[in-house]
Order: structure tokens, then C-alpha cells, then sequence
């Protein structure tokens, strides 16, 4: 696509509400089984406080949409959390939380995938020694799919999401009308009992309030994704922020009736789930027993058994929305380490567009790291999970605290008093964002840190202080590469000495030195290493044989290396005459197929890569293509974003 096409994808709600909220919409999956796994550590006598988490968790969710609403107006450039963070609380703290949602995007993926591959796995339970290679599979889908554009992403990706919003409510909606007219659905696992984990049994006190802080962080997971709108606001259609502050309320609303509703429905029902099988009582063999995900249990009993068309449709719109959710990494993450690029915290390489208008670096390394992750964690949820959400809170937290500062400022100077009242509620509302959004951090940190949350934490601190690395090593480059005095830098140098390399006298040896021969440098010579002395001797005698005019230099190399001899000649010469350019020209070889490379080339290589540290030296590669070259077709390459740069800032609307 042409870059004047970058408005054509631009997103209409219907379609961005699928790409940036299929996180926050798919975490219903997973956030009232994720509460239900810690509260059952101390056996079945501490469900009861199920409904009232779950109201603290609808209560935070209201808080952070109404807070990120305020920030989708103030901040329509794209940069969410970090442009906020960094605006108004300095570029440092505007890193924290650039490398809190880097880390969280790629949890975002591994967590979304492996869950989607949970729920296969439950309907299709021989599946499960597959269960890795399932997940990697899904996230090399998920990334060509992406590759293709924004755009293309969202109508793949628009369907399954609106079967899922669509399939839980009527599964809800059943349920509880089944219930009201006294024929409530039983899950299958309601008749098992639960034994306490022997660590959590009795629990009472400060331990008590832990398991239920723990319980609360985990549900808190149905929070992950909501700021991806935020980030994404130059992916809508005009008015821009208007419309992202649209569709934020729209998937705030869905997301918390869902969330509700299957909570409700699960308590209902009565779903019983635990980590170890073997600690529900009344199962015949509890090793060869595979447990069913909430949404699972849940489908099957309110549609009819795990054989009915509602608890299979429910179970394909489960996986699929879940491994789609991962899509709206796939559109936050490139697009923030775009804007990272473009402030030079991340290579450059990352904000150049592919031949789809996608951040197809961004999407590619994003892909492989979740993939690593994948496999190093086996495509557990479990063991994933303690990984997820630090990132967002931490993101949350700070980013309300820049909205109140940036409030302020705006108090400060604004004097009509209706815009003044307006400021203070929306300020009211950061506020209150920031105070619950902190507390639920040091509620997450300390129930979630031992557990392998302090691995997310390293790995935020190792960006952190490789994003500062790589911004200090692109400011020193543009220090050193600014034009001071135009005039001495367009100066020529006194005296140019010419160096042709030679080996043996073939064609590719002549063009090298007729090529620099019309270059009419001061001084002209050719230069041979000998590391056998009859060999020298013979080019020098074929030398002469040729009438070839060019001074020949050979320099004796009694340990047979060549690449020291040319690099330490080259370094005298410039040694003696500092002001003097001296040009290296080296004959190559062009081959047509890749193993003959291995068969050439390979002491120009070394040589060039030695001489190119040296200063004062120009190396110039003199090319004779070979019969295989001919034959060989070398079209532009189209790999992702290979050769192509990042749109300006006037099209893509990021911040310089």
C-alpha cells in the first residue's frame, strides 16, 4: 500500500472495537476462574466471598474507563500512558511505564493464547500433549494475520468476537432464567467436594485477608488491555478521540455485564475448580481426570451437556476470542514501540511501516518473544498468570498521577469557570483512579512477587535500562555527526592515496584498478600479500609480463595472514600523512546463489570489516558478477519493513 493510503485504515467503531478491547472483552474467560482457583486453596468455605471481589473488581474496572476517557481527550496522539507519564512526570517515570506495557503486551499474548488453547483442550481434551506447539501454532496465525494490516486484522477478527459478547450473554442471560423459575443449572464439578490446601486450611486473621487480597489480584487480570484504546487513538476514523472515547465506555459496559453475569452464573451453578484435581473429593481416579474450564462447565450445564451445539459453540467462541485477544497486543505494542523509536528509547527499525502500513518490526519481535515464553512455560495459564497485570497497574498508577499534574496545569491558567468545573471533576476522577489503581499495585506486588511476578519486574527493569542505553547511544551519534563548519567538512583532502588489492592479475583485478585509476588520485599503487614467495614472484614477473604501469607493492606475511599486514599498512600510511585520505579498493566477486558465497568473498569481508574502524580510510568495493549472477533474479526484498522508513508524523499522528 502506499503511504498516501495510511487514511483508508483508518478503523470505524464497529471494527476498533474488536482490535483494541478483544483483551479486556476476553478476560471473562478467565478472570472469575482465576478468583475461584485461589479461594478454593482453603477448601469450599471461602467462596462465599466470590461476589463481593468481584464487586471490588467492577468497581475498580469503572474507575480506570472513566480515568482513561479523560486521557483519550487530553492525549489524542497515541502515546496513552507513556505520553502522559512522560509529559507530565519526566521522561524516566515516561520509560517505568513504557517498559511496564511492553512487558504486559507480550504477557497479553502468551496469557490470551494459552487460556484459547485451555478451552480447545477442554472440548477436545486429546489434545492436551499438543498443547505447546497448539500455542505457537496460534501465534504465527495471529502474526501473518497482522502483518496484513490493521485494518484486514480487524474484519478477520470482528466476528468472533461478537459471537463471543454474543454467545456468553445468551449462556448468562439462560442460566439465570432457569434460575429464577427454580430449574438452576448444576455444574459437573458441584458435586465434588474440595479438600483445603494443607498450607491454607483454617486460615483466619492477616492470613485470611491475604488469600483474599490474592484472590482480588487475580480477577484484577479482567483490568489487562483497557488502556490499549488509549494507545490506539490514531487508528480511528475522525473525530478521533470522540470516537475512542466511545468505544472505551462501549467496552467498558460489555466487559463488566459479562464479567457479572458468569460470576453470578458460576456461583449459581456451584462451579468447583481447583489447580491440583486431586484435591476434589469423589472423583474414581483424579489423575485421569481433565478439568473443564468455568466457561466450560458453565456452557454445558445451562446448554444441555458438553454434547449440546451450545456448549461446543460456546467452547470455539471461547478459544477464538481468546487467542484473538492477543490482537490488541498486536496493535499496542508495535504502535508503542513506534513512538518509542521515533523518541530513540528503541532501533530506529521499529518505527518503519511494512508494505501493509503495519509496524511489521514491532509485530515480528513481539511475536517472538511470546513465543519464547510459550514454550518455556509449557502453555500453563497457571504459571503465566503470576507474570500478567503488574505492568498495567503500574501504567494505570502513574498515568493518573500525570493526569491530575496535567489538570493542574491547566487550572492554573484556565479562568472560565464551567471549563474550571470541568477540569476539577476530571481531575476528581484521575485521582481517585491513581489512589485505587496504586493501592491494587501493592496489592498485586505483594500477593503475586514470590510467586513469578518479580520475573516481569526484571524483565521492565532490564528494558527500562536498555531503552536509556539505546536513547544515550543515538543522542552521543547525533552529537558526533552534527555539521559544525559546513566549509572545513567540504574541504577536500590535500592528497588522496589510492590502494588496489590485489591477489592474482584476473579481469575482476583490472577493473579494480582501472575503476581507480580514473578516480586520478595523487598517488596510485597496488598492493599483494605474500604468504608463499614463489607465488609473489610469479605475480610479480606476470606483472611486468603485462606492461602494467601501476606500481606493485608486496608485503611479506611470514605467519600467512593477510587481513593484519593490509590494516597495518594502511594505518602507516595515515600515520605519515594524517591529513591524506586514503582509498582501499577491493575486487569481489557477485554470485548468484547463496552457498556460493561461502565459496568466495570471504578475505574482502574481513578485510573491509577491519578497515572500516579506521579513520581517514574509504573502502570501496569493486563488483564482478560472475555468469550465476546473471541468471539469478533478485527482486526487492519484501520482507516486513525491511527497507522501508516510518510514515511522517503529519500521517500517522504520533508525537516527535
Amino acid at each position: 500500500m502506499r503511504s498516501e493510503e495510511l487514511g483508508e485504515t483508518l478503523l470505524p467503531k464497529r471494527l476498533a472495537l474488536p482490535i483494541f478491547a478483544s483483551d479486556p472483552l476476553s478476560s471473562v474467560a478467565y478472570a472469575t476462574q482465576e478468583i475461584l482457583l485461589v479461594l478454593t486453596l482453603g477448601g469450599l468455605a471461602y467462596l462465599h466471598f466470590t461476589p463481593w471481589i468481584a464487586l471490588a473488581v467492577v468497581l475498580l474496572m469503572t474507575v480506570v474507563v472513566l480515568s482513561y476517557r479523560q486521557v483519550v481527550h487530553a492525549y489524542p496522539s497515541g502515546g496513552g500512558s507513556y505520553e502522559v507519564a512522560s509529559t507530565n512526570l519526566g521522561p524516566s517515570v515516561g520509560l517505568v511505564v513504557a517498559a511496564s506495557l511492553l512487558v504486559d503486551y507480550v504477557m497479553t499474548v502468551a496469557v490470551s493464547v494459552a487460556s484459547g488453547v485451555d478451552n480447545i483442550i477442554s472440548a477436545l481434551p486429546s489434545l492436551a500433549e499438543h498443547r505447546v506447539g497448539i500455542a505457537v501454532g496460534f501465534v504465527a496465525l495471529l502474526t501473518a494475520m497482522n502483518l496484513r494490516g490493521v485494518r484486514e486484522s480487524g474484519r478477520a477478527f470482528a466476528t468472533p468476537t461478537y459471537l463471543f459478547i454474543g454467545g456468553v450473554l445468551i449462556m448468562v442471560g439462560t442460566g439465570l432464567f432457569r434460575y429464577l423459575l427454580g430449574d438452576a443449572p448444576v455444574a459437573e464439578s458441584a458435586a465434588y467436594g474440595i479438600e483445603p490446601d494443607p498450607a491454607d486450611a483454617g486460615l483466619a486473621g492477616f492470613a485470611l485477608l491475604m488469600l483474599v487480597l490474592r484472590a482480588f489480584s487475580s480477577g484484577c487480570t479482567a483490568l489487562t488491555g483497557v488502556e490499549a484504546i488509549s494507545n490506539g487513538v490514531p487508528a480511528f476514523r475522525k473525530p478521533k478521540s470522540v470516537n475512542a472515547a466511545k468505544t472505551m465506555l462501549a467496552m467498558g459496559a460489555i466487559a463488566i455485564t459479562m464479567f457479572v453475569g458468569v460470576t453470578t452464573l458460576a456461583m449459581v451453578a456451584k462451579v468447583h475448580i481447583v489447580e491440583d484435581p486431586c484435591r476434589l473429593t469423589g472423583l474414581a481416579d483424579c489423575e485421569a481426570y481433565t478439568q473443564r474450564t468455568v466457561i466450560a462447565q458453565l456452557a454445558a450445564s445451562v446448554f444441555g451437556g458438553s454434547d449440546s451445539f451450545g456448549f461446543y459453540f460456546m467452547q470455539a467462541a471461547t478459544a477464538l476470542i481468546l487467542i484473538l485477544a492477543a490482537n490488541t497486543a498486536y496493535n499496542g505494542f508495535p504502535l508503542l514501540a513506534s513512538i518509542l523509536a521515533q523518541h530513540r528509547y528503541l532501533p530506529r527499525q521499529l518505527h518503519n511501516r511494512g508494505d501493509r502500513l503495519a509496524f511489521s518490526n514491532g509485530i515480528l519481535a513481539l511475536a517472538t518473544v511470546a513465543a519464547v515464553l510459550l514454550w518455556v512455560y509449557k502453555a500453563n495459564v497457571t504459571d503465566l498468570i503470576h507474570l500478567y497485570i503488574l505492568g498495567v497497574f503500574t501504567s494505570f498508577t502513574l498515568s493518573q498521577l500525570g493526569m491530575v499534574r496535567h489538570w493542574n496545569r491547566e487550572l492554573r491558567t484556565e479562568t472560565d469557570p464551567a471549563v474550571r468545573r470541568s477540569h476539577q471533576v476530571a481531575r476528581s476522577v484521575n485521582g481517585l483512579g491513581a489512589c485505587v489503581t496504586g493501592l491494587v499495585l501493592v496489592i498485586v506486588l505483594a500477593t503475586k512477587f514470590t510467586q513469578g511476578a518479580w520475573l516481569a519486574v526484571l524483565a521492565a527493569l532490564v528494558l527500562w535500562v536498555m531503552m536509556r542505553g539505546i536513547r544515550r547511544h543515538y543522542d552521543r551519534t547525533a552529537a558526533e555527526l552534527t555539521v559544525t563548519d559546513p566549509r572545513r567538512e567540504l574541504a577536500p583532502p590535500p592528497r588522496v592515496f589510492a590502494i588496489v588489492l590485489v591477489s592474482t592479475i584476473h579481469k575482476p583485478t583490472l577493473r579494480a584498478l582501472s575503476y581507480a585509476r580514473a578516480f586520478r588520485p595523487n598517488h596510485l599503487e597496488a598492493l599483494t600479500i605474500s604468504v608463499d614467495r614463489e607465488a609473489a614472484e610469479s605475480l610479480k614477473r606476470q606483472w611486468e609480463e603485462y606492461g602494467i604501469e601501476i606500481p606493485l607493492k608486496i608485503l611479506d606475511s611470514p605467519y600467512r595472514e593477510i587481513t593484519r599486514p593490509v590494516v597495518e599498512y594502511v594505518r602507516s600510511i595515515r600515520r605519515e600523512s594524517p591529513r591524506d585520505v586514503v582509498g582501499v579498493f577491493i575486487p569481489e566477486y557477485v554470485v548468484g546463489h547463496w552457498w556460493e558465497n561461502l565459496l568466495h568473498n570471504q578475505s574482502a569481508l574481513w578485510l573491509k570489516s577491519r578497515l572500516l574502524f579506521t579513520p581517514g580510510v574509504m573502502v570501496t568495493s569493486v563488483p564482478w558478477q560472475l555468469t550465476s549472477s546473471s541468471h539469478a533474479d533478485h527482486p526487492a526484498a519484501r520482507a516486513p519493513g525491511s527497507v522501508r522508513r516510518g510514515e511522517p508524523t503529519r500521517n500517522s499522528e504520533t508525537p516527535r
